[in-house]
């Protein structure tokens, strides 16, 4: 790799990273919920009654990162964890009440702007840039 392609490389993600905070802080201010518990709480939606172990594979997140925010999230009553009647072991989430109505006015996770903007974006471009970043990710993973 140049010189010039890791500097450009470093400046984009640098971009990018900071482009998140900006947004999850926005997010934050507006919503009172943080990006992290955005995407716990959209994982809980899609997949319903769910795992730790599973939500946190579900959002690449460590299970103790879930389980904080988890936390945040049940103590104001947005999740309920329970546990199971076979394997008092195993907890589930689902959504509250008050989590479902979260839910059906949140924003868009990156902001309705670029969700805006990427969409009009042509389809074949869209992939390619959702596969590029995920294989940039691997390769940050060292995966």
């Amino acid at each position: 790799m140049s010189p010039a392609e890791t500097r450009n490389l470093l400046k984009s993600i640098r971009r990018i990273a900071r482009a998140s905070d900006l947004q999850s802080r926005a997010l934050a201010r507006t919503n009172g919920l943080t990006g992290p518990q955005l995407v716990i709480l959209m994982a809980v939606a899609e997949l319903g009654e769910v795992t730790t172990k599973s939500l946190a594979d579900h959002a690449d997140l460590s299970s103790a990162t879930v389980v904080t925010v988890l936390d945040n999230l049940e103590q104001r009553a947005i999740v309920e964890r329970y546990r199971s009647g076979a394997d008092r072991r195993i907890v589930y989430t689902k959504l509250t009440a008050k989590g479902q109505q979260m839910m059906s006015s949140a924003p868009h996770v990156f902001g309705n702007d670029f969700a805006r903007r990427f969409s009009e974006l042509p389809a074949s471009e869209r992939q390619a840039l959702v596969s590029s970043i995920a294989v940039l990710a691997d390769l940050l993973s060292a995966r």
